[in-house]
């Protein structure tokens, strides 16, 4: 147990070499990381989106592949195709960009639907298919996608069928001013980046990602879990509530949070840590209770207050 917890805490510290100030924002991306989940990361430009998900794969040894998503690119860009071969008379697989283990899908909203929806394979099931065949992709293998709360011209809205597989999402936000100074002296002789060691390997990885299924949760957990959920089906600002995927990734992020804090076994208090991020961007809203400010993570965080905590035996 000590030997996971020590490896996720060494790939936290290693990625705080370059995103200052955000540890709570680290750690809820390595979670996501270690439950083989996929983050959304909303924000506005420049606070270290890209930086955040080279660090990860800096940090962890393995493949990088940065997506710049534009209204012209294919979905077989992304996925790849076949290419006919002359010499030995068959179709040959070329690789698109999906084929790494961590991709940075920067300005996912950018694209069409059509080719939004080339990920929906790979981010449920870690494969694509193309023309019949399939294709694993590496293990472990995440999406990081970013999106500009702010500028909606000439964007398509992420459709709830891609947002329900996203594990996480999660905001940056700006650096207080301390942090800022901070990253200024240490950017001020060239980029951390560009010197962070591998602190762990894939392996190190998946191995963490078993280790995560083997954490125990009591019946009346799952319990806890469900009426939480059930809870934003039927609020009555809610239009479209969290889907019972939403409920396996907070039960696995509630495992994983658990394991990151040195226990085999989870407590209410995990499942309350995870509940904002992993559910509230499943949340549809009513457009009244828009115009009235009412966000996804208030409606949660009112859900949490106004439920039970089971008692754990």
């Amino acid at each position: 147990m000590n030997s996971y917890v020590n490896i996720i805490n060494q790939i936290i510290n290693n990625i705080e070499r370059v995103i200052i100030g955000k540890r709570k924002v680290v750690e809820l991306c390595v979670i996501s990381l270690i439950c083989n989940g996929h983050v959304l990361i909303e924000d506005v430009p420049g606070v270290g989106k890209t930086s955040l998900a080279y660090s990860i794969a800096r940090s962890i040894d393995c493949t990088f592949k940065r997506i710049q998503f534009t209204p012209d690119i294919l979905p077989s860009d992304i996925t790849g195709f076949s290419v006919y071969n002359q010499k030995t008379n068959e179709f040959e697989y070329r690789p698109g960009l999906i084929m790494s283990h961590i991709i940075l899908a920067d300005e996912i909203n950018r694209t069409s639907p059509k080719t939004q929806s080339s990920l929906l394979e790979v981010m449920e099931e870690n494969q694509v298919t193309v023309d019949g065949v399939t294709y694993r992709l590496p293990r472990p293998f995440m999406v990081l996608a970013t999106q500009n709360p702010v500028e909606y011209l000439g964007t398509f809205p992420l459709p709830e069928a891609q947002l329900d597989r996203f594990f996480m999402k999660v905001s940056i936000g700006y650096p207080s001013q301390p942090d800022e100074s901070q990253i200024l002296s240490r950017f001020k002789n060239g980029n951390p980046l560009d010197t962070l060691s591998p602190v762990a390997t894939d392996e190190d990885i998946i191995n963490i990602q078993e280790k995560v299924k083997e954490i125990y949760v009591d019946e009346s957990l799952n319990d806890y879990i469900v009426n939480l959920v059930a809870q934003t089906r039927n609020h009555p600002d809610v239009v479209l509530g969290s889907s019972p995927r939403g409920s396996i990734s907070l039960l696995r992020a509630s495992q994983a949070w658990a394991l990151y804090n040195g226990r085999d076994y989870v407590i209410p208090d995990d499942i309350k840590n995870m509940a904002i991020p992993v559910l509230s961007h499943r949340l549809i809203l009513k457009q009244e209770a828009k115009l009235k400010k009412i966000n996804p993570a208030g409606i949660i965080a009112g859900i949490l207050n106004n439920t039970v905590v089971p008692v754990v035996k």
